[in-house]
């Protein structure tokens, strides 16, 4: 049984991101090479891979080379003086290699464009265009929050057009890590929207958040061969992991938070006022206010959050919002905080 797969570009770009995901990579290009499985590429994807790749390979070593500044300076601090001086030159070393070769990030991105270089790319049509057009006449899923969705709509009207030429001895995936476009909100990200929900049956044609174990349950003995070969051990978390995903949650719920305050004001709950207002103001009077400075301050920073994090500052359902606390409060219970810590 054939394994045709559509990925979304979410997935590309994330596989870039982690030496751990080689082995999926490798057993992608076997199977691949084998005639197992057969990507399906939409034009856009390969145009918004080569758009955004850049952008990620740099983020995933400037991440790297911050954190690892934080330990240099934690170390200078902290570390007994006796063989401070080889630990300090052990960290620039690996902060060098990272800034300026990037091994993993480089090999990920050749395995993919790799792949991409042998497989044929499917033009946007002009009846994909206008299906996915009506999806936003419409507001249905990927048009169901109040984003451009139109090339992850093109993305889910190519794979219908390709899933309607299935064959028997075929099987076809759609792999993507946007569950907030694609996903079921607020009970199981894992199942696609409602809006959706009738392309995939469970049988011909899957559902998948998770490229890895879709590719294990197809070829398990690969997934494990190649992760022998990578030498891949299950690890804890490393402290720049950690570091990197707390400043993103606390980005993330600062971020909503202060949607609120906007809500707050166009509403009339609260109101903007001079500081000279607000300091006239009795404490009860203080309660309702916002002093236009600090509005001010807060729209600039929101913008700055936008760019840093497009598309993943919600809006956030309640149960969405339970998850990114629990998350924040175990890292940082981890890193040494009490729990629920959730100052942001």
């Amino acid at each position: 049984m054939k394994l045709k797969l559509l990925i979304d570009t979410s997935v590309w770009l994330d596989l870039t991101k982690d030496l751990r995901h080689l082995p999926i990579l490798d057993a992608l290009a076997a199977l691949n090479e084998a005639g197992e499985v057969e990507l399906i590429l939409p034009e856009i994807i390969l145009d918004e891979f080569a758009r955004n790749r850049d952008r990620v390979m740099a983020s995933s070593r400037a991440s790297f080379s911050s954190h690892f500044k934080r330990v240099k300076d934690a170390v200078l601090q902290f570390a007994p003086e006796q063989g401070r001086a080889d630990l300090i030159s052990q960290l620039s070393e690996i902060n060098h290699r990272i800034a300026t070769d990037g091994e993993a990030v480089n090999e990920a991105v050749s395995i993919i464009e790799g792949l991409f270089l042998i497989t044929g790319t499917i033009p946007t049509s002009e009846s994909v265009k206008a299906r996915a057009a009506g999806r936003a006449i419409a507001k249905i899923a990927p048009f169901h929050r109040q984003i451009n969705g139109i090339g992850d709509a093109i993305i889910i009207e190519t794979y219908i057009d390709e899933l309607s030429k299935r064959k028997e001895d075929e099987t076809y995936a759609f792999i993507t890590h946007n569950i907030h476009d694609f996903s079921q909100k607020g009970v199981d990200t894992r199942i696609p929207h409602p809006d959706i929900a009738d392309l995939f049956d469970g049988l011909h044609s899957h559902y998948s958040t998770n490229l890895g174990a879709l590719l294990k349950e197809h070829a398990s003995d690969l997934i494990e061969e190649f992760t022998f070969d990578r030498e891949y051990v299950s690890e804890p978390r490393t402290l720049s992991e950690l570091l990197e995903a707390e400043d993103k949650l606390i980005e993330q719920i600062w971020y909503g938070r202060k949607g609120g305050i906007i809500h707050a004001v166009e509403t009339g709950r609260e109101k903007r006022v001079s500081r000279e207002t607000w300091e006239a103001a009795t404490p009860d009077e203080r309660r309702g206010m916002i002093i236009d400075e600090i509005w001010e301050g807060m729209i600039v920073a929101m913008k700055s959050a936008e760019e840093k994090y497009p598309g993943e500052l919600g809006p956030w359902t309640d149960f969405e919002w339970g998850m990114l606390s629990g998350k924040l409060s175990a890292i940082r219970w981890v890193l040494g905080d009490e729990w629920d810590m959730l100052n942001t």
